[in-house]
Parts: C-alpha cells; sequence; structure tokens
C-alpha cells in the first residue's frame, strides 16, 4: 500500500545535481569531455572490479558508470530520441562553428548548424555525437524571454 502524503505547505529548495551516463569505455567518455568541455575528475567511487567517476566543470556534475550490457535500440539520430526521456546535454559556447572546428574529426555532426536569429538575434545550435553516441547541442546566443507566457 502507498501511504498518501499531504502537499508540502513549504517547498524544500532544490538544485540540480547532475547526469548519470553509462559508456561503454567510462575513461573514454572522461578524456573526451575534458578535452572539449572543461570537466575535471571531482570523485570516484570504487565498486570492487568496477568504479562510477564523477566529472565536473562548474556546478554541474556528470555520473559515469560502465555499461554491462549492449544497448537494445540504435543511436539517437538529429537532436536526440523523439520519445520521452532525456533528449541531449547542451552546452553554451561562444561560437559554434569555432567549437565545430575544435572539435573536429572527435565527434559526428548530427544536426545543424542551424541559425534561430528568427527568434533570437544570434541564436545558433549544432548536434553532435559523442564517442558513444550521446547526443550533445552546442548552443550560442540563446537568452531568456523577458516575460515569457504564463504556465496556463
Amino acid at each position: 500500500m502507498i501511504p498518501f502524503f499531504e502537499p508540502a505547505k513549504q517547498r524544500v529548495p532544490t538544485f540540480f545535481s547532475h547526469i548519470g551516463m553509462t559508456c561503454k569505455d567510462p575513461a573514454s567518455q572522461e578524456r573526451f569531455y575534458a578535452k572539449y568541455f572543461g570537466f575535471r575528475r571531482a570523485r570516484v567511487i570504487p565498486l570492487g572490479d568496477d568504479q562510477i567517476i564523477f566529472i565536473k566543470s562548474g556546478n554541474f556534475y556528470i555520473e559515469l558508470f560502465k555499461a554491462r550490457e549492449q544497448s537494445p535500440i540504435a543511436d539517437p539520430k538529429d537532436d536526440g530520441y523523439p520519445w520521452s526521456g532525456l533528449r541531449h546535454l547542451a552546452f553554451e559556447v561562444e561560437s559554434v562553428d569555432a567549437k565545430l572546428v575544435e572539435l573536429g574529426s572527435s565527434v559526428k555532426l548530427m544536426l545543424g548548424p542551424a541559425d534561430f536569429g528568427d527568434f533570437i538575434p544570434g541564436w545558433k545550435g549544432a548536434w553532435v555525437a559523442d564517442p558513444e553516441g550521446n547526443i550533445i547541442e552546442l548552443n550560442q546566443g540563446y537568452v531568456d524571454q523577458a516575460l515569457p507566457p504564463a504556465l496556463a
């Protein structure tokens, strides 16, 4: 039986913590995110013959786990899977074009570069696949809307 809980009268402060990523080769993923996105090792948790690696950039963490099985589905395309779930990781960059040059052959271009200047002047994006096929959005020039419509 699931107990019924009354809604909280006061919200508990909540902050984004991390994304967990299952990897064929966690060390290779760690090197990629360190080299191109400035992550550094924050913690290693030994688990017998295995380990969990936390890498960090600013206040953003990725928790790397070793895959124990092959994926039962095909790698994502374009900007990510079209069904319910996490679609992609996104990083803000000064220049999408310059970042694509820097990344070179270490990634596969999946979609773009795309110009979203009709919505926000200077807004541009591209989607690439990391060495294990996870989709990364490179985002340049996004800004929040001054007065977004209220949630209905």
